[in-house]
């Protein structure tokens, strides 16, 4: 099962913000939503009460509303699906004194709220028929089992309120200290086996995380050939993928093949240098590449070996917390080690909370990435923060530069993804109407990575082929000429009378936006806070009452 987003409290007002804090440190890594206006000291500000909660239902993000319950079910009622997979809705008082689970009670409502009330010190207001009568939740078993039948559940629960007497086969600690009324001849059966069984509105079937699958020798077969050998033999011996914990790995293998069998079969993988975790597992089948073992007990997967590391390149947006995806958002929260320029780290500090941070000058962009590779590799869950887009002029080519050609073969079993942000270049064109409406390019006005000789080309290309242009980079203390230098090139094909969008500090405290000419744009206009954008022949000006201008190409050319 993939884990839940980290749980958000949202708050309407200063008062509820103590309780939030104080319910949130027994939650590690969950943040603090207020409402922009009405709060302060929170993680993240939002306008729209009803929006952002309906959001983070939507991407299956815990929500605990410090509100009347009320407010939260009438909120979402445009948005209620399916209960087996909606993410747990609580309400809780604004002073603490009532918490409420409302909706998620398949999807751990119940162990959410009592986490929240034991921290607040009171008692959940739990209104599970299920949990009351047996002090157990069937519908949502502990880490470690898996329930293959939640379509009877309601059913087999109704049964047993009914006073029908219940079986157990196999083993399953919280099943035994719970106050179902076990018997031995019982009416209903619920069972926990690794095997493959089919359940039905009689019997519950749970499958325990108890199966270990060690491939000996990764690199024999391609991820879809692992994926039918693994299905295969665990079907030929009638085990059930649901009760695999983790795929095991040598710890010294050079190559990425099984790698994907992690997202495939949504299982983790753990590296091992020796053999030494055999001695607690029983020998289920093998050949010469793999083998499955068995364990008495559930097994943690965080108790074998190494975890495959992650490396992900995000890009936080231009710099305003609004601008920043919930995707990015969720990774970071994720992370165990961020990596990137100090600027960059400082604009996520409120989520940096209990990680090391790795920062670094702008300017070690492959040693940045040299060291998140690495600590990957290591097993850590690392974030290379980069602004705006990770994909433009920023991290994501750097560290895709560094794997293809220092090749280390520690780096090829890193899982690595790439996280989009909004572009500084949308968000100035944004600020002022559409500008980039028609064909555009980017281009970096620095030479630091390539001669000006290939710059001033490309400038002219683009100039002379009338596309609207964004620089980045534009100028530096210590590179003061490029400005002018291009400038000179696009008044070849470009009129003085031109629209120009000077955007600095976008997002962030000191933003400034001006629209001015071409014939007016000196180097002094610009620093390396600014992206600039050109327009091209087609661009317009609409005058505004308030003396500003909106600006845009549009998207049919008139005549040549």
């Amino acid at each position: 099962m993939l884990a839940r987003p980290t749980p958000i409290a949202i708050v309407l007002n200063q008062l509820s913000v103590p309780t939030a804090r104080k319910l949130i440190t027994s939650i590690p890594g969950a943040q603090l939503y207020g409402l922009a206006g009405r709060t302060t000291d929170v993680d993240v500000s939002f306008t729209n009460f009803g929006d952002t909660v309906r959001q983070l239902y939507r991407e299956g993000v815990p929500i605990i509303g410090l509100c009347a319950a009320g407010i939260l079910i009438r909120t979402l009622a445009s948005v209620l699906t399916d209960t087996k997979t909606e993410p747990p809705v609580i309400a809780v008082a604004a002073d603490g004194s009532a918490v409420v689970p409302l909706l998620g009670g398949i999807t751990g409502v119940n162990e959410l709220a009592e986490t929240i009330a034991a921290a607040l010190h009171v008692r959940p207001a739990i209104t599970t028929t299920g949990k009351i009568q047996f002090n157990t939740v069937l519908p949502n078993p502990p880490a470690g089992y898996y329930l293959a039948n939640p379509e009877h559940v309601k059913a087999f629960i109704a049964d047993l309120i009914a006073g029908m007497s219940v079986s157990l086969e196999g083993a399953a600690p919280w099943l035994v200290a719970s106050d179902i009324p076990f018997s031995t001849d019982g009416e209903r059966q619920i069972v926990v086996t690794t095997r493959s069984i089919a359940g039905s509105p009689t019997r519950l079937v749970y499958h325990p995380t108890s199966l270990v699958v060690a491939i000996e020798q990764p690199d024999q077969f391609t991820v879809t050939e692992w994926l039918e050998v693994i299905t295969t033999h665990l079907t030929t011996a009638n085990l059930t993928i649901e009760s695999v914990a983790c795929i095991m790995l040598p710890k010294s293998i050079a190559g990425a093949a099984i790698a994907g069998i992690s997202q495939h079969l949504n299982l983790p993988i753990r590296f091992v240098e020796s053999n030494h975790w055999q001695s607690a597992l029983t020998l289920v089948g093998s050949d010469p590449n793999w083998t499955i073992w068995s364990a008495i007990e559930t097994v943690d997967p965080h108790s074998i070996g190494q975890a495959q590391g992650k490396l992900t390149v995000v890009g936080t947006g231009p710099g305003s917390a609004q601008w920043m995806s919930p995707q990015v958002r969720q990774t970071i929260l994720a992370a165990t080690d961020l990596v990137g320029y100090h600027t960059y780290l400082d604009l996520v500090k409120d989520l940096s909370g209990g990680k090391e941070c790795h920062g670094s000058d702008n300017r070690v962009e492959l040693d940045r990435s040299r060291l998140a590779l690495d600590l990957a590799a290591s097993g850590k869950n690392v974030v290379v923060v980069s602004s705006g887009d990770p994909g433009i002029f920023a991290m994501a080519s750097a560290v895709l530069e560094v794997l293809d050609t220092a090749a280390n073969p520690a780096w090829q079993t890193i899982d690595l993804q790439i996280a989009p942000g909004i572009s500084a270049m949308q968000a100035a064109a944004a600020s002022v109407g559409a500008p980039l409406g028609h064909d555009f390019c980017a281009i970096s006005l620095s030479d630091i990575l390539k001669p000006w000789e290939v710059v001033a080309a490309r400038i002219a290309a683009v100039a002379a082929a009338d596309l609207a242009i964004a620089f980045y980079n534009p100028i530096s203390s210590q590179r003061s000429w490029q400005l002018a230098a291009a400038k000179e090139i696009l008044i070849k094909f470009r009129s003085a009378t031109t629209p120009v969008i000077l955007a600095r500090n976008l997002g962030r405290s000191g933003q400034e936006v001006r629209v001015i000419t071409l014939g007016e744009l000196v180097p002094e206009s610009a620093d390396m806070r600014t992206v600039i954008l050109i327009g091209s022949s087609q661009t317009k000006l609409i005058p505004r009452a308030d003396g500003s201008n909106l600006v845009y190409t549009p998207r049919s050319y008139g005549k040549w």
